[in-house]
């Protein structure tokens, strides 16, 4: 399925133009839900919230970004909470908080990672500004970070952040369903910041586009907890599994660390078995943290989690925190002003 999508979107051919009519459609249902959501909102949030997302369809890199911010957040004080929608997860209600113990099946893979790989609370539910306000009246943290929520309006939010694959790019430039565009790209003209995952990208036109890389930290054996250097698999023959939105680019680090790799893409999300995870005799099986949240209970012995770090330029680490801190500022001032005329 990655393949396919690959040579449908991110290729320079339009080969669904004939799909044309269904674009103008979903932008116009997007750009109405848009419009709807902003002026439905009847509450701003008391403390800062920052939205990680994408206007592309496809892994980007915005959960280990997400986890990085909230490092760099706690590095100055502030007590980070992530907000998720929990895809995938089915709990009986929500707010859910979660710890990385929590079942991924309730939850969704994503906000167990971020739990395990933050340390940060994680509340998940699709009504992500009901689970803000609820964060906020369990006093869980003092500014709120939002991942993959750059469509989900009815959140207020001071801070953005939009994140690409360098690799990928825009595709083919068009709205889904002809490319991977979930919105159109004057929208990155409201966000604050632009990501770069892996190198800059010239087509995009943002006076603060920084680029991002997520460098391999260190390797877990899923079963015994063991770690080791990633520089281990060099020459390793490695059975690579990956449920993510962009597999090739696991790969692809596997293969720069110098293992023998033998891959199998999943759908992202994807529901593992015991099935998922056989491997050759002498084979190493891995896998990422995402997929591992959910192979615990039935990971064999040679099964290990390659985590990854995302690493953030100096500069952009300055001006995120000068925004952050402006935000303060001006949340500060606005209830100054309602107290003095309460």
């Amino acid at each position: 399925m990655t393949g396919l999508v690959d040579r449908l979107w991110y290729g320079r051919n339009r080969p669904l133009w004939p799909l044309y009519p269904l674009v103008w459609l979903y932008r116009a249902v997007a750009e109405n839900r848009r419009r709807r959501a902003w002026q439905a909102r009847e509450e701003s949030i008391p403390v800062p919230v920052v939205v990680v997302g994408n206007i592309t369809a496809g892994g980007t890199g915005k959960s280990p970004l997400t986890a990085a911010l909230t490092g760099l957040l706690r590095e100055h004080g502030w007590q980070p909470v992530i907000l998720s929608r929990g895809y995938g997860g089915k709990a009986e209600g929500y707010p859910l908080l979660v710890t990385p113990d929590t079942d991924p099946d309730v939850a969704g893979d994503e906000p167990v990672m971020l739990a395990a790989e933050s340390g940060c609370p994680v509340v998940v539910d699709p009504d992500r500004k009901r689970g803000a306000l609820w964060a906020l009246d369990q006093k869980l943290g003092t500014i709120l970070v939002c991942d993959d929520g750059l469509q989900h309006y009815r959140l207020p939010r001071d801070i953005e952040l939009a994140v690409f694959d360098a690799a990928r790019g825009l595709g083919n430039g068009a709205l889904i369903p002809v490319g991977p565009l979930r919105e159109p790209l004057e929208r990155l003209g409201s966000v604050d910041f632009v990501i770069t995952n892996g190198g800059y990208l010239d087509e995009i036109e943002h006076d603060h586009q920084f680029t991002m890389t997520l460098a391999p930290s260190e390797l877990r054996n899923l079963v015994t907890g063991e770690t080791l250097s990633p520089e281990r698999l060099q020459g390793k023959s490695v059975r690579a599994v990956a449920g993510i939105g962009n597999p090739g680019r696991f790969f692809d680090t596997l293969g720069d660390l110098g293992a023998q790799v033998r891959p199998r893409a999943l759908p992202d999300h994807h529901h593992f078995t015991p099935e998922d995870l056989h491997s050759e005799k002498g084979e190493w099986l891995v896998m990422t943290a995402k997929d591992a949240v959910k192979c615990h209970k039935f990971a064999p012995d040679n099964t290990w989690v390659l985590a990854v770090k995302a690493r953030l330029p100096e500069a952009f680490r300055e001006a995120f925190m000068a925004s952050v801190n402006q935000c303060r500022q001006s949340l500060d001032s606005n209830e100054t002003v309602r107290t003095h005329h309460g």
